[in-house]
């Protein structure tokens, strides 16, 4: 993680401005409702097929959400110390087409945006890994005194609220400052997503494949699933994503592993040529991106407005191996004396965790694959084959090997073995290496 911390913003004049932004941004399918790395992927190809989209980003830095005023933005990756942190939030918001998709909404029972689902994408230094971090939207935390969004001053610290609680309070900025002060380190971009985008950007893929272990029924969502394996886009990958009634425990730590196995099986979906290989799904992705943009269904930091950053962000990690692609939940302990919803922090664990990422260490899980029952392992994923290059296999045939004497062959090193950090059993979560299949809830 970044290593150079900066000084709290509490106090400081307001950091955040919202309104419609305009780019291509590639880069914000990785987010796809929580795909988190749908064009982390993908970015680079989709990059080049649409970079005579480039205009479109002109507009989009005066409206960004800026989530430091003091600090410059790094000009690329490589320049950012300790790895990137890039946070990924999904709301709830009840406008335009977005209430159809919700009963809550419709019964008008909520009130103002929420972060429905937030979620840390850390990309380390070489060498590259990335770790996804999903926040539970019920965990109680504080949260810090946020900038109000017209500029009139700040909203009031709390002690102790719902995470989803920050968005409400101060926008995408107000998430952040929140997820920096429980995590004790910086975030350096952000975005932000509503319901139709997730739709959208589903459809762009073409759809990701979902285990589930038996039928589904939930009337909070609408979703109808058989047990077995389905190809999911639309509106119906917008239900599994938020489906928590009819899985696990039926409680969103439940949830939280449903949607990492929708990430990971998008992963694996992202580096197989049905994706990078295809220069006509890569277009669509960037520009059904720039049309959510343009819609208000996605919200960006001004950081975000970098097309090069971008690219140079999706090359850095699209070779990543499946095992060192990581989906953890922030580890958490039932409130006492709260029911069944609300969760604590669990911080001791959660040091464990952050500790490794900043000194850029291979993770290895041993807790379940979710804390809410809501998954089970069901095998590892096969790994994409590396294409021969054409040609090679007939020169190595053609080519004896007493022709090439023993004293040209390249002397390699073999690295040092790294020290895996076996994170507590306390933190749930998978690899895109796993595979994993939906429990329905009661099973």
């Amino acid at each position: 993680m970044a290593s150079t911390k900066r000084p709290s913003r509490e106090g400081q004049t307001p950091l955040a401005r919202h309104g419609v932004l305009k780019s291509r941004h590639p880069f914000m399918t990785l987010f796809a409702m929580f795909g988190v790395a749908l064009a982390v992927f993908g970015v680079s190809a989709a990059g080049i097929a649409a970079y005579n989209l480039f205009d479109a980003t002109q507009t989009i830095t005066a409206n960004a959400v800026v989530l430091d005023e003091e600090k410059p933005l790094p000009p690329s990756l490589g320049a950012i110390e300790g790895g990137v942190n890039i946070l990924m939030v999904g709301t709830d918001s009840c406008e335009g087409a977005n209430a159809a998709l919700s009963g809550a909404c419709q019964a008008k029972a909520t009130e103002g945006e929420r972060n429905d689902v937030t979620m840390l994408v850390h990309i380390s230094d070489e060498p590259r890994r990335v770790t996804v971090v999903s926040f539970p939207r019920d965990m109680l935390v504080p949260i810090p005194s946020c900038p109000k969004e017209d500029g009139s001053g700040n909203y009031s610290a709390m002690s102790s609220q719902m995470l989803n609680a920050s968005y409400q309070y101060g926008g995408l900025a107000c998430t952040v400052l929140t997820i920096e002060s429980l995590i004790e380190d910086e975030i350096d971009f952000a975005a932000a997503i509503r319901w139709t985008g997730v739709i959208n950007m589903s459809d762009a893929i073409g759809g990701v494949d979902v285990c589930v272990a038996g039928d589904i029924s939930d009337s909070h969502t609408g979703l109808e699933l058989t047990a077995g394996t389905h190809t999911l886009q639309g509106v119906q990958a917008l239900q599994f994503l938020r489906i928590r009634h009819g899985i696990g425990d039926g409680s969103d730590l439940g949830r939280i592993s449903n949607q990492q196995q929708f990430m990971s099986s998008m992963v694996r979906k992202l580096q197989s040529d049905s994706v990078l290989a295809n220069p006509a799904t890569l277009l669509n992705l960037a520009t059904t991106a720039i049309s959510q943009v343009q819609q208000e269904q996605l919200v960006l930091s001004s950081g975000l407005t970098n097309p090069t950053l971008m690219v140079q962000i999706a090359m850095a990690v699209k070779d990543v191996p499946y095992e060192d692609i990581v989906f953890v939940q922030y580890p958490t302990r039932y409130a006492l004396g709260d029911g069944a919803s609300r969760v604590m922090p669990v911080k001791d664990a959660a040091k464990v965790l952050f500790d490794a990422l900043k000194a850029n260490q291979p993770l290895t899980l041993t807790g379940d694959a979710s804390q809410g029952y809501g998954v089970e392992v069901t095998g590892e994923a096969v790994k994409p084959e590396v294409a021969p290059t054409p040609g090679a296999t007939e020169a190595a045939a053609e080519t004896p090997a007493a022709e090439t004497p023993a004293a040209e062959a390249p002397v390699t090193e073999t690295p040092a073995a790294e020290t895996r950090v076996e994170l507590p059993s306390d933190i749930a979560g998978q690899t895109a290496a796993q595979t994993t299949c939906t429990v329905p809830e009661g099973r």
